[in-house]
Formats: C-alpha cells, sequence, structure tokens
C-alpha cells in the first residue's frame, strides 16, 4: 500500500509533464519559470501599483471585439480587389467549373474556419497562427511558423502598394508622373489606416471596405452589361453569338492555367491564417460560428454573382482585375476610385495583425503591448512603420 500511494503522485506528475510538453507555448515555459504571485501585493510601490492598472486596462480595451465586427474583420482580410480576379478565373474554366469550385471551395473554407475556431476554444493561449502550430510542432515549429506569418503578411501589404500604385496611375492618369510617387502615396495609407491598435476599432474601417468593394464590384458589372448590350442587337440568340461564353473550358487550356484560376479562387478565401488574432480579442469567443456563418454566405454570394454575371457579359477576353474590362475608359477610373478605400483598408489590417503580434513577443509582460502608454504608442508608431516600409520597398523592387 505505501509503494503505490509513493508513486501515484510520481506517474501524475510525469503525465502532467508530458502533457504541457507536448503543447509548448512561449507564455506556458513563461510561467514555469516565474514565481510570481498572481494577486497584486497591497505593500508594492505606486509605479508598480500604476503598471498593473495600466495592464488591467490594456487587457479590457483588447477584449472588446464582438462577433458583428469580427465578420467584418474577416470580411476585410478576405474580400479585397482580388474578388475581381474571379471572372478571369470563370473564363478559363468556364461557367460550370467556376461555379462548383467557387462554391464548394466557400463549403471548405467555413468548416476550415469552423475548426480554426474550435482550436482556439480549446487551447485559449493560442493567440496568433504560430502558436497554433507550437501545439502539434513545439518551439522549433513556432519559431518557423512565426518568420513565415509576418513575411506573408508583410508581403501582402506589399501586394496592395502595388495594387494602389496601379490604381492611382490609372485614375490620374498622368504618364508624365512617376508611379513611384504613387508607391509612396500608397504606403503612407497603408500606414495611417494601420495605426488603430485594436481590431475592435479597426473595424469601423471594415465598414467603409466592405461598401467600397460592394460599390466598385456593382459598378463593374453595371459598366460591363451596358456594354454588352450596346454591342448586340436585342436578340437573345444574337447575344449569345456576340458574347461567347461557355460552361465548360476553352479546348485549349492547360492544366497549367486551369490550376492558376483554381488558386486565385483559393485565395480569395485565405482569412483563417488571421483569425486566431481576431478571435484573441473577442469577448465572447463562442460566437465566433455566428460570424464565420455570416462571412461565408457573403463570400460565396458575392464571388459567384461577381465571376458568373461579368464573365457572362464580357466572354473569355475578360481581364483581371474585371474593373480593366469595364468601358469606357472614364468608367474603369471611376470604379478604380471607388475601390481605393478597400485597397488600402483590405492591405492596412494586414501590418496590423503583424504588428500586435510582434508587440506581444516584445513586451509580453509590459504594458507596453497594449499600446496605452506613452512608449507604448511611440514604439507602435515606429513598429508599424518599420513594417510598411519593408513592404513599400519589396513592392517597388
Amino acid at each position: 500500500m505505501s509503494t503505490e500511494t509513493k508513486h501515484t503522485p510520481q506517474s501524475a506528475s510525469s503525465s502532467s509533464s508530458t502533457s504541457q510538453a507536448s503543447e509548448w507555448h512561449p507564455d506556458i515555459e513563461k510561467a514555469h519559470h516565474q514565481n510570481k504571485p498572481p494577486d497584486p501585493n497591497p505593500n508594492e510601490k505606486p509605479p508598480h501599483r500604476r503598471r498593473r492598472a495600466s495592464i488591467a486596462e490594456g487587457q479590457i480595451k483588447h477584449k472588446k471585439l464582438g462577433w458583428k465586427r469580427l465578420t467584418i474583420c474577416l470580411i476585410v482580410e478576405a474580400v479585397a480587389l482580388g474578388s475581381l480576379s474571379i471572372p478571369s478565373a470563370f473564363a478559363t474554366l468556364g461557367m460550370a467549373a467556376g461555379i462548383t469550385m467557387t462554391v464548394g471551395i466557400g463549403l471548405v473554407a467555413i468548416y476550415t474556419s469552423y475548426i480554426v475556431g474550435q482550436v482556439r476554444l480549446k487551447h485559449p493561449h493560442v493567440q496568433h497562427y504560430a502558436d497554433a502550430v507550437a501545439l502539434i510542432g513545439g518551439r522549433a515549429g513556432y519559431e518557423i511558423t512565426s518568420v513565415m506569418f509576418v513575411l506573408f503578411l508583410v508581403l501582402l501589404t506589399g501586394s496592395h502598394v502595388l495594387t494602389g500604385t496601379i490604381a492611382w496611375v490609372r485614375i490620374v492618369d498622368s504618364p508624365g508622373t512617376c508611379a513611384l510617387i504613387w508607391g509612396f502615396v500608397s504606403a503612407v495609407l497603408l500606414y495611417l489606416l494601420a495605426l488603430p491598435p485594436t481590431f475592435h476599432e479597426f473595424a469601423i474601417l471594415g465598414y467603409i471596405d466592405f461598401a467600397s468593394i460592394l460599390v466598385a464590384i456593382s459598378i463593374t458589372m453595371v459598366a460591363t452589361g451596358i456594354h454588352a448590350s450596346s454591342s448586340t442587337t436585342s436578340s437573345s440568340s444574337a447575344i449569345s453569338t456576340t458574347i461567347p461564353w461557355s460552361a465548360w473550358p476553352p479546348p485549349d487550356t492547360t492544366l497549367a492555367q486551369a490550376i492558376l484560376a483554381t488558386t486565385n479562387i483559393i485565395f480569395a478565401y485565405s482569412f483563417a491564417v488571421c483569425q486566431y488574432s481576431f478571435m484573441a480579442e473577442m469577448h465572447t469567443p463562442r460566437d465566433y460560428v455566428k460570424s464565420i456563418a455570416a462571412l461565408g454566405a457573403i463570400e460565396i454570394a458575392i464571388y459567384t454573382l461577381t465571376g458568373a454575371v461579368i464573365y457572362a457579359f464580357v466572354g473569355p477576353d475578360v481581364a483581371s482585375p474585371a474593373i480593366l474590362s469595364a468601358a469606357p475608359k472614364l468608367v474603369s477610373r471611376v470604379a478604380f476610385a471607388v475601390a481605393l478605400p478597400v485597397i488600402f483598408i483590405s492591405g492596412s489590417i494586414n501590418t496590423t495583425v503583424v504588428g500586435k503580434y510582434l508587440m506581444g513577443r516584445m513586451f509580453p509582460d509590459s504594458e507596453t503591448r497594449y499600446v496605452n502608454t506613452r512608449k507604448g504608442w511611440a514604439v507602435w508608431l515606429l513598429l508599424i512603420g518599420g513594417l510598411t516600409a519593408v513592404a513599400w520597398v519589396v513592392a517597388e523592387a
């Protein structure tokens, strides 16, 4: 009997240590090596009390995101100007395969987002994508994914710098103006829009972003529809021969072209990489299911209608993005002008996500990470500026 009582605690301790080792996370490791009292010391000096109060205030500030604003943040991350590249994917895949792929991949994206949310609920310490990888890859997986996570989002911001440059050149239509200037203007706008330190605040910009892309898509649809009707007779049979859209892929479509068109659709649904970061600020994380249901329905509807309608109006020669197919040229310039908010807001949220991740790594136990002190704001402004500068250099390279 005495032998059993001696070995039972050891086996329980061994089981506990094995479970913790299999789910490595920097915060967990830090907790094992620190011996701080969980409750504030009533005898501590005023500066320490102010620091604790500042941290508590920051934690409250970063836990205000509800499911409606989470939906908006996910829309900002997912639905950008790239949605207007889907008509060209339809031109490669054909109407039948295009609709099937758009709806099918959309359903897969919703399920994937659901699984991501379940991981977050089961492991509340997961705040970013790298933290989730650490659950199965340990510290090595965490560090490798951290680098990939930062690079991916910075490069994505760079792509929005480039898209903004193209949009400005198209809108202004001034061949004498150097494109480098418009690239700098785009970078400045991306920097300013990335400054809100919480997603609860950033979601306000998201409403403008969503309205911008809806109006831009509508203008493109109407413009291509009017151009299609003006170039045909009133006979529906004449329309079908003049605009040769097809339910099937063109006979000369190669496997590489089909795969590229499919990846364009897949990329349009790529929002799960930032979902952990968004959910980390939710006051009621279980409500995320409402967000992904709303997001999935909105995305599938927008992408399917955009791809099918514009492809039917323009045919196999549809440009990417489809705004370039809007005629006359003035309409295309107007559509690009309307799309400017979505270009820059959707790009800036990537910088915000990276900034919040790096702030958490650099200042894990400091009020600085919550950007609610002078030091916090100074570091945040410099960090966002540095990330945007790197994105600008990549875009101009």
